[in-house]
């Protein structure tokens, strides 16, 4: 797994919901009751950017449709039968990381 600083971003424990691209990918980060999340920005339902969507009771809400999903386990809403890749998330002096694994070593051909 490689670190990626997320430039521009501060923890301070204040919620906030942002689009960062660590490594390339499109990652919505989100500061929600004093914990920081990383889930992909792209809803499966309808491909709209979770980073203009809103929080509510520890999920991310879609601004399109409105489908819901963990910002723990990035798991949809019950009946949506879908998910959103999450990723893990440190702070270090404040300074915010995201890990990204790579697709080798996600299929076992390369150790992390």
């Amino acid at each position: 797994m490689k670190w990626y600083k997320v430039d521009g971003v501060q923890f301070t424990g204040q919620p906030f919901i942002k689009l960062v691209k660590p490594g390339g990918k499109s990652i919505c980060l989100v500061s929600d009751a004093g914990e920081l999340f990383a889930l992909s920005s792209v809803c499966p339902h309808a491909g709209a950017n979770l980073a203009g969507g809103w929080c509510n009771d520890g999920e991310i809400i879609c601004p399109f449709h409105r489908y819901s999903y963990s910002l723990k386990t990035g798991r949809g809403a019950k009946g949506q039968n879908d998910y959103v890749d999450t990723y893990p998330v440190k702070v270090e002096n404040g300074v915010v990381f995201i890990g990204i694994t790579s697709f080798w070593e996600r299929i076992g051909l390369v150790k992390s």
